[in-house]
């Protein structure tokens, strides 16, 4: 089992509207993953890391006889959720990631862009394994962007003498290879496919970009800086951003890797 401790991504601030900048852009891997999910009679599902709740209500159409459970730690996030007036078979949740635990076995598991997060990816695995029901199934995406130069470039800013010691190094995603997932799963008694996707985001100029990052990587860094910090990290990010990402006529290509696994127990 997963060694339980505080969960860091609690005490991050999520920005929903900032998030919801780039929705499309965002929705289409979990629209992905969702398709690639075998016809199963899901009666007991569960969204982990729902974020706004937006995308765990498009699960019902499907499987409109199901119970969801969305779950998520942040506080704005799920706010934004509660306000959308779901149908009573959906509700949401705060909670750790970590230490949910349903109190029935699943038929299905979703998570979305959420996981990587999460520390310890083996034992986390073998949690998620343990909430499903026989023949029931685990579908997860995770960002597998690292090593795109955008990263880079944070990895570069965040090294000034100022910033060092601000962030822990555990809220820095955390992300496994494909074929790490392939034979954990295997292990696990799970038949999965294991696959990425390198999806070509077209923005303007680089600062899409930062703005991008704004949303999503740059969050638990920004929820410890003080306005005047974020200004200058900002100021010296679209700099260094503009420099490795030379606009064109078309503006920038921001590539985004992606892994998705589908894996069905039994």
């Amino acid at each position: 089992m997963t060694k339980l401790t505080r969960s860091n991504s609690r005490w991050v601030r999520w920005d929903p509207e900032r998030y919801d900048r780039f929705k499309q852009e965002r929705s289409q891997p979990f629209f992905d993953l969702v398709a690639k999910i075998p016809e199963i009679d899901a009666k007991t599902i569960a969204d982990l890391g729902c974020g706004d709740g937006e995308l765990t209500t498009t699960l019902l159409p499907r499987w409109p006889e199901a119970t969801i459970v969305g779950v998520d730690s942040s506080e704005e996030m799920l706010a934004k959720a509660k306000a959308r007036r779901a149908p009573p078979s959906i509700r949401f949740e705060l909670g750790d990631l970590r230490t949910f635990r349903p109190k029935k076995k699943l038929d299905l598991v979703v998570s979305n862009s959420a996981l990587q997060w999460l520390p310890d990816h083996a034992g986390l695995l073998a949690d998620l394994r343990g909430m499903l029901a026989p023949a029931g199934v685990l579908a997860v995406q995770i960002p597998n962007n690292q090593k795109e130069a955008a990263y880079r470039v944070i990895d570069e800013v965040t090294s000034a003498p100022h910033l060092q010691g601000r962030v822990p190094p555990d809220l820095r995603p955390a992300v496994e290879s494909p074929a790490f997932y392939e034979e954990r799963l295997a292990a696990l008694g799970l038949k999965a496919e294991v696959w990425e996707t390198v999806y070509e985001h077209h923005m303007p100029s680089a600062d899409g970009i930062v703005e991008w990052l704004e949303g999503t990587s740059l969050r638990p860094l920004l929820t410890v800086l003080s306005e005047a910090e974020a200004r200058e990290l900002f100021t010296a990010l679209r700099t260094r951003m503009r420099a490795a990402y030379p606009a064109g006529p078309q503006g920038v290509i921001f590539p985004f890797r992606r892994l998705f696994f589908v894996a069905t127990r039994g």
